[in-house]
């Protein structure tokens, strides 16, 4: 199996012995008939995978396609630095854009917001993503390469909340590692597609920087089996694994990161349990 087919099953397994039951609570997510999306959780999960040896894809259910879908978002919010709905390629966020046809002051928003900050050349003015990429070039031992998007004056105008709300990047023995830091995590519907799509944008950064590829470290606040996903999570968790290694191959030798493109990306040595058939998995909202 996998590095993600591991934590993926163990976390589950430990979620559904061990939760905390949301019922009673007054939770805020609903279900498509209205009625109240419980769940049980667990808090504060971490998760490593060692991107450089093994792209973190599930086998016990299809991914090959829904990969592509991922970093199409992470491009959307690191690199287009949009809220704008149009410019996703999928309609994962079309319940949430506004009458402006945006997420509100959030995500790609964030990203695109310009911060006066201190650089070995004085003051310059730059938002989160290129201060990142600045330092990884002029100054990779600093311990203080960081992003936050869940920025509390804009919370009120923000149409979701972020839930991977905060990313370090630390550069250890040549290779460049990533923390990821989320405040909710739905395992069935979101676990994969985030994993997925950060160690992408860490072999992106780890390229332009000239770095190997290191670790993707996950943070979790609250990860959570929805009530409707247990039965689905039990099915897959019972699933036969593949036993395979995915890589990622970047088809572009760029050092700019505004360069990438999804087609640039393709994933070898992947295969997936094809007896497995969930169907249209229910999504709170």
């Amino acid at each position: 199996m996998t590095q993600a087919d591991k934590h993926f099953i163990e976390t589950c397994k430990r979620i559904i012995k061990e939760g905390y039951s949301s019922e009673g609570t007054g939770v805020r997510t609903r279900w498509e008939d209205g009625k109240e999306a419980n769940y049980i959780s667990l808090i504060g999960v971490t998760n490593v995978y060692d991107v450089g040896k093994e792209f973190p894809m599930i086998t016990l259910r299809n991914n090959s396609q829904t990969v592509k879908r991922a970093i199409d978002e992470i491009l959307w919010i690191w690199q287009k630095k949009s809220n704008k709905v149009q410019d996703l390629n999928s309609h994962i966020w079309d319940q949430w854009a506004g009458e402006d046809g945006t997420i509100g002051k959030a995500y790609g928003y964030q990203m695109a917001k310009k911060y006066q900050f201190k650089t070995k050349e004085g003051i310059q003015e730059m938002d989160q993503v290129d201060f990142v990429l600045y330092l990884l070039q002029k100054d990779p031992a600093s311990r203080r390469i960081l992003t936050n998007i869940f920025v509390h004056e804009d919370l009120k105008d923000m149409n979701l909340e972020p839930c991977a709300y905060s990313t370090q990047w630390l550069v250890k023995g040549g290779k460049l590692h990533l923390i990821l830091n989320q405040r909710s995590q739905d395992m069935l519907a979101a676990n994969g597609w985030n994993t997925m799509q950060y160690a992408a944008l860490l072999c992106m950064f780890a390229q332009v920087a000239g770095l190997e590829v290191g670790t993707l470290t996950h943070n979790i606040g609250d990860c959570h089996i929805y009530d409707r996903h247990i039965p689905l999570v039990e099915k897959l968790i019972a699933a036969e694994p593949m036993e395979v290694c995915p890589k990622l191959v970047i088809h572009n030798p760029t050092k700019n990161f505004y360069e990438f493109q999804v087609e640039d990306f393709e994933i070898v040595d992947y295969d997936y349990n094809k007896e497995i058939k969930l169907g249209k998995i229910p999504v709170a909202i």
